[in-house]
């Protein structure tokens, strides 16, 4: 088993949606974060200046089967990318071991159904 976590553009959360759905993904959890990049600058507003060095994000958090890491990465690589700085990060991470707590199943059987 691996945790999938990607950092996107808030812009792109419904078109990953979308993606990681369509590739038989339907369980992972997002929150909304904060960040900072290489990028320090700010930006002039009807006179008020605006410090864009804190960046909105969304992290997206996915345990998947080992035979699902290929297809998940690759869901979120295409649907988040749009080609400029910032498009975001994922990060692929060994896990353990994990538990149904509704029924005590151990492993790759408490993520999904047996036959996903």
């Amino acid at each position: 088993m691996k945790k999938i976590e990607a950092i996107i553009r808030k812009t792109k959360f419904e078109d990953v949606r979308d993606a990681l759905l369509e590739a038989d993904i339907e369980w992972f959890s997002f929150y909304d974060v904060r960040g900072m990049g290489k990028s320090l600058e700010s930006r002039v507003y009807r006179g008020v200046v605006y410090d864009t060095s804190i960046i909105e994000r969304v992290l997206i958090s996915i345990v998947v089967r080992d035979i699902n890491v290929e297809k998940t990465v690759q869901a979120v690589l295409k649907s988040a990318k749009t080609g400029d700085v910032g498009d975001g990060r994922i990060w692929v991470i060994p896990v353990e071991d994990a538990y149904r707590i509704r029924t005590g199943d151990r492993g790759d059987e408490s993520l999904y159904d047996a036959n996903k």
